[in-house]
Parts: C-alpha cells; sequence; structure tokens
C-alpha cells in the first residue's frame, strides 16, 4: 500500500499597508490588503474532499469552439484538437474531467455518458482518441456551453471545479441576456478561465465570462499558440487548493464601505458581489487558491471624529463556505485603523500601496476608454485617454501594459503622456491591448 504524506492546510496570511491618519473632519480611509496563501501542496482540515495523494479533489470541463468558423484557417480546429490533447495530458491521476464541444448546443464529447471520466493513463487515452472526432459546424451559443459544464462539473463530489474555454468567434446564436442567465447561474458553482483564439470574438464577451466565473482571459491571436496556453492554463488549474474563498469584511456602526476591488494580479471590482454575513459584515467572493498572492483595495467612509480619537475602520478575514452553511474561518485577520490627528504631515501623507493601485485602478479604465472612443471617431479623445495611459504605465513601472501601447500610439514623452495615434493599428495588437488591459503590476519593493 502507497504512504501519502499527511494532508495539510496551505496557511494564508493578511497584511495591511494603508495611513490611518486623518485630518480633522477627515472620513475617508483607504487600505491596500494583501492576501497569501503558502506551504499547500495539501489540503485537508475538513475543508472539503481529497484524493489519495492528500491534493484536493479538482473537476474540469474543457469547452472547445466548434462552430463553423473555427475551419477557416483549417489549421485553427487542427490546434485546439492538440491544444485541448495537451491539456488533459496536464491533468493529474485522480481529476474527475470532460471534454464539450460547443456550437449553437453543447455536446459531450468525452466521456459521453452524462457524467465526468477519471484521469488516468487509459482514460487520457481514450479521450484523446474522442478529439478527433471533433469537427466544425453550426453556430456559437456560449450559454449552453457553461450550462452542460455546470451540470457535469456538480455530477462529481470534489473540492475544486474548474472550466476552460475556448471560442473564436462572436456569441451570435443567442441573446446577450441567455448569456447573462447562463452566467448568473454558474456563479460560485465553478471557475473558468476564457480564452479568444484569432480576432472574430468580442473581447467584451470573454472577459465578461472570465469576470463573472472569477477566471482568467486572455487572447491567443496565432492559434499555433493554443498548446502552450493550455498547458499553462491547466497546470495552475492543478495548483489550486482551497476553493469558494471568501473575503469578509466587518465594519463597525456608522461606517460605510464605499468599495471592494482585487487590484493585483488584475483589477476586478468586487463590490457588488457582497453577500452579507451577519451584523455588519459582507462576504466577497475570490474564487480559488493555490501558492499565491492578491492585493485587494478597500476604501471605508466613516464619522468624523476629534484630534487624537482612534478606531478600527475594518476587520478582513478569510472564510470558506462549508456545505451544512457553516464557514470555515482560514485563521487569517488585517485590521484596517483610522486615527485623527492635527500633525498635517501625517495625515497628508499618501500611502505608497495606495497610490499605486489607485493609478493602477486608473490605467485599466483610461485604456478601455481611450479604445473605445478610437472605434467611435473620436481620435482626440482616444489620444488623450491613451496618452494619460502611456503615462500611468510609465509611472508605475508596468513595462507589459507599456510595451501593449506601443502598438497602438506613438509615443513621444511617455512622462508627459504625450503620443500620437497609430494611423494603422493591427487588430491583434488592439484586441490583445483591452484583453490585457486589467493587468496590474505589484508595488516595487
Amino acid at each position: 500500500m502507497a504512504n501519502f504524506a499527511k494532508p495539510s492546510v496551505p496557511r494564508f496570511s493578511v497584511d495591511v499597508y494603508q495611513n490611518e491618519y486623518l485630518p480633522e473632519g477627515g472620513r475617508e480611509v483607504n487600505a491596500i490588503v494583501t492576501v497569501t496563501a503558502t506551504g499547500g501542496g495539501t489540503l485537508g482540515g475538513g475543508l472539503s474532499p481529497a484524493a489519495p495523494d492528500g491534493r484536493p479533489s479538482a473537476a474540469v470541463a474543457i469547452m472547445v469552439d466548434c462552430s463553423g468558423s473555427m475551419d477557416y484557417p483549417p489549421t485553427k480546429m487542427r490546434n485546439a484538437r492538440d491544444a485541448t490533447a495537451a491539456a488533459v495530458d496536464t491533468l493529474r491521476d485522480g481529476t474527475h474531467f470532460a471534454v464539450i464541444a460547443g456550437t449553437h448546443v453543447a455536446t459531450e464529447v468525452y466521456p459521453g455518458d452524462g457524467g465526468l471520466a477519471v484521469a488516468s493513463p487509459t482514460t487520457r487515452h481514450r479521450a484523446k482518441q474522442a478529439l478527433r472526432r471533433l469537427a466544425s459546424g453550426g453556430g456559437t451559443a456560449i450559454g449552453t456551453w457553461l450550462r452542460l459544464a455546470d451540470r457535469l462539473l456538480s455530477s462529481a463530489d470534489v473540492a475544486l471545479r474548474h472550466g476552460i474555454l475556448l471560442t473564436d468567434g462572436r456569441n451570435e446564436h443567442e441573446s446577450p441576456e441567455d448569456l447573462r442567465a447562463a452566467l448568473d447561474a454558474c456563479a460560485g458553482r465553478f471557475t473558468c478561465d476564457a480564452r479568444g483564439v484569432g480576432t472574430d470574438w468580442e473581447v467584451k464577451e470573454v472577459t465578461g465570462i472570465a469576470s463573472a466565473l472569477l477566471g482568467t482571459a486572455d487572447i491567443v491571436a496565432d492559434p499555433a499558440g493554443l498548446a502552450a496556453d493550455f498547458t499553462g492554463m491547466m497546470e495552475t488549474a492543478m495548483g489550486k487548493e482551497v476553493a469558494d474563498v471568501a473575503l469578509r469584511v466587518w465594519t463597525p456602526v456608522g461606517t460605510t464601505l464605499r468599495y471592494v476591488k482585487q487590484v493585483a494580479p488584475a483589477v476586478e471590482d468586487l463590490t457588488a458581489r457582497r453577500t452579507e454575513a451577519g451584523p455588519r459584515a459582507g462576504d466577497y467572493p475570490t474564487g480559488s487558491w493555490g501558492d499565491e498572492s492578491r492585493d485587494y483595495h478597500l476604501c471605508v467612509e466613516v464619522p468624523p471624529a476629534g484630534l487624537g480619537r482612534e478606531m478600527l475602520a475594518a476587520r478582513v478575514s478569510l472564510l470558506v463556505p462549508q456545505p451544512d452553511g457553516s464557514a470555515h474561518n482560514l485563521g487569517a485577520q488585517g485590521l484596517v485603523r483610522a486615527v485623527w490627528t492635527d500633525d498635517m504631515t501625517a495625515s497628508t501623507a499618501i500611502s505608497p500601496q495606495v497610490a499605486h493601485y489607485t493609478g493602477q485602478a486608473e490605467l485599466t479604465q483610461v485604456i478601455k476608454q481611450g479604445l473605445d472612443l478610437r472605434k467611435a471617431g473620436d481620435f482626440d479623445g482616444a489620444t488623450a485617454k491613451l496618452g494619460r495611459a502611456v503615462q500611468l504605465a510609465s509611472a508605475s513601472g508596468n513595462a507589459d501594459t507599456a510595451k501593449l501601447l506601443s502598438k497602438v500610439v506613438d509615443v513621444v514623452d511617455a512622462a508627459t503622456g504625450t503620443v500620437r495615434l497609430k494611423t494603422r493599428v493591427a487588430q491583434a495588437d488592439e484586441m490583445t491591448l483591452e484583453t490585457r488591459s486589467t493587468k496590474t503590476v505589484r508595488v516595487k519593493k
């Protein structure tokens, strides 16, 4: 009998960065909360089912666009098959999985019996055999793919449920309302990474899917890059150890929590996703975690107080909901404070972390605004917004975004944001900038 390591719960920690000092009458408190998970690789502690090797049990559904447009060029469908095969090869033994062919309907390609297969050398081989039968034809109705993935994933008693979705075109065979209803139905039930291949798909659809299902979105402009991308996505999925982690924020009477945003590794506003968790407390979903670190921006409005007074403005903790309706506390906590002072130097200083991520959030916003203005033909407005984006990217050291911006504008002076719109921009470059506009860089240490 094999000897397996005793499962251990990954360790979570919370660090708070802020300037807690407010001037007399000051009411707005901003803080960056860094959440870090380390030392995992196995999962236990009664959090969720685990595989025999101590790793969390997982289920994965791979949704492959098989609409008629996948035949143009013919290499696109072949690359999609090869990429899915590579993802299947990356599944660790014991993972439940299925492959779905997506057109205007959703069809389970493997295992094909209305359930999930369990990854082993035999099932991986059979899945790759089944992939050879994938052929293009029909339309695109992504909501049907997601609903089938949800049904299949929910059939397994596992800790982690994840989807990978590939599309090459616009969601033309169902209404936006149908897709939104499907996303609402699937939210909180599984996470999903979404990829657009080529340049004929709609960025806001793909990024909207990833946002709703707490996954990542990206472009694979050249179908030849699909295998590497799918392998990377699956490796990341296999590294997740805790599902459905919630950021719980408690605030005292008299305060208002204005917003909660993830700001690294990408900007994602979680404010509207709050679920009430008792008096003065709310939970914000963060999805699944492996060994990683993320940053969140909290903005709290506090009642004014006299000089020398101090108060706890917010308390942040991490929990995992349990099947019986309770929540497992992961044992990490951070405190956000407010202190009123007449020391102008202290009260006017801006936390470097808060300043950095405020700039990164603005960077995301002005890129989207600039590209929308460019598409609408407002070239002066687009130049102003994208110039501001260049300035912010340069100041924060966001070299990746700066490089993407240079494909859309000619940079005259990055420090002042002086740019000229390029007269010709490759569609892939514009879509890449839009898709990756939410990616941020961490604060320089």
